[in-house]
């Protein structure tokens, strides 16, 4: 078997055997291709696809190509959730200690934000001492112990996606639908669970635009996971203006506090309900119905709170912040945004408050640079808000006051006023699964 004859195939768009797809896994990941020769691959997939089966292998390929995490917690379900990111989506902090609460085994890898979206880990370590870093040990232990753990990706987990990711980036090949999802889904395999639930953004915020790509990639997905033997699903989610109030790592731990205390924005709360009910119900734990109405008990009788607490106490973290989250610094500069004009808030960008954030220091333009945990912003007021010109629309948080003028430049090109209330959106659109696409929404 030879490079050049695979990429020849792949040239002409026929499919690769599952043999050939172990072939070239293996041989780049032991750093036996070249990286020119599998960029050409990559590109051959950018223009001819893939078909379903060779999707699949490529997939498992990459996810048996490091460690596998076995989590041999039968007979009580293990539930992962994925975000494809977003602006503001601190879901994973309220969502995970839910679903322990409500007896389910729940587990996270997350990732560090890049660009104009957050990253969990970055979240959480803005709470004091908060280890991001479990050896595989210390994350079985606390899942066995607490029923969760949220932790960032093991080194060794799926490193023929890390190779390859990193080649994407730098070759245009990014924005195809079959590499997001086996990135994805690598991951997600290699890391045990039992079932997936998947949170598939769409909007100016999120890297699908369209609903369409959205329940491309979303379907896609879910096809790999179901192959696999995982019971996968997803929620298209819309992520055109930001989710809850918070931007910026401490501010959104505080704004995930408050959520679970039964309190925070109705938008985030309710979208933490929904996903933690179809985890719930991927789990086997009752009905849909059923299910919701576990996750609000959870959330309001606080034993998703103490949840919380546990997680945080497991992983080294100072559990007074949780307790008392006016402890959470603030940032010694502080920036006002008001109304330019009179009228309804028709358009929030996503992906400019997100960039705002990262102007003021909550974010990374490289993977090298360092954040500001204080930094960020609160909105005052939504989409579809009516304002007076005047108002106050948000409030800008960072250590670097040299950051405000162009922070706030980008916010209010963020922003769009109308004499007349703007539609109202959906926050999900669409469940998904292998078989099926339910839409909620025309």
């Amino acid at each position: 078997m030879h490079i050049y004859d695979l990429l020849n195939k792949k040239k002409h768009g026929i499919a690769l055997s599952k043999s050939e797809i172990t072939y070239l896994i293996d041989n780049f990941t032991q750093g036996q291709i070249p990286d020119y020769q599998m960029s050409a691959f990559l590109m051959a997939v950018w223009f001819n696809g893939m078909s379903k089966e060779e999707l699949f292998d490529f997939t498992q390929a990459m996810s048996h190509s490091g460690d596998n995490l076995h989590l041999p917690f039968a007979p009580i379900p293990v539930v992962d959730k994925h975000s494809t990111g977003g602006v503001g989506d601190k879901t994973t902090l309220v969502v995970i200690p839910i679903v322990a609460a409500c007896g389910i085994y729940s587990v996270k890898m997350s990732g560090r934000g890049l660009g104009h979206t957050g990253g969990t880990i970055d979240k959480l370590e803005a709470i004091p001492n908060f280890q991001t870093s479990l050896s595989k040990e210390q994350f079985l232990q606390n899942v066995r112990k607490i029923g969760a753990a949220i932790t960032g990706q093991t080194g060794n987990l799926a490193p023929a996606d890390k190779k390859i990711y990193a080649l994407r980036d730098v070759t245009a090949t990014v924005d195809s639908i079959p590499l997001i999802a086996s990135s994805i889904m690598s991951k997600k395999l290699a890391a045990g669970s039992d079932c997936i639930l998947l949170d598939v953004k769409v909007g100016s915020g999120a890297f699908m635009k369209t609903l369409k790509d959205a329940v491309e990639l979303a379907s896609t997905m879910a096809d790999i996971g179901t192959k696999a033997c995982k019971k996968t699903a997803a929620l298209i989610t819309n992520m055109d203006s930001p989710l809850g109030y918070a931007i910026g790592n401490s501010l959104e731990v505080q704004e995930a506090i408050a959520t679970l205390h039964g309190h925070g924005p109705a938008d985030f709360r309710e979208l933490c309900m929904q996903l933690a009910a179809y985890m719930l119900y991927l789990a086997d734990k009752g009905s849909l119905q059923g299910c919701r109405a576990l996750a609000e008990e959870a959330m309001y009788n606080k034993k998703a709170l103490q949840k919380f607490i546990d997680i945080v106490a497991a992983q080294g973290g100072d559990t007074s912040y949780i307790e008392d989250p006016s402890k959470f610094p603030r940032a010694p500069y502080i920036g006002q945004i008001f109304a330019p004009e009179s009228g309804y808030i028709a358009k929030l960008d996503a992906e400019q408050c997100g960039r705002t954030s990262m102007l003021l220091g909550a974010g990374r333009n490289t993977k090298e640079d360092k954040i500001d945990s204080t930094a960020g912003l609160i909105l005052n007021k939504k989409y579809g808000n009516y304002v007076r010109k005047g108002e106050l629309l948000a409030t800008l948080y960072t250590s670097d006051k040299t950051l405000l003028p162009a922070a706030t430049k980008t916010f209010l090109e963020a922003c769009a006023f109308s004499a007349l209330p703007p539609p109202e959106e959906p926050l999900v659109f669409a469940y998904v699964n292998a078989d099926k696409v339910v839409m909620f929404h025309d």
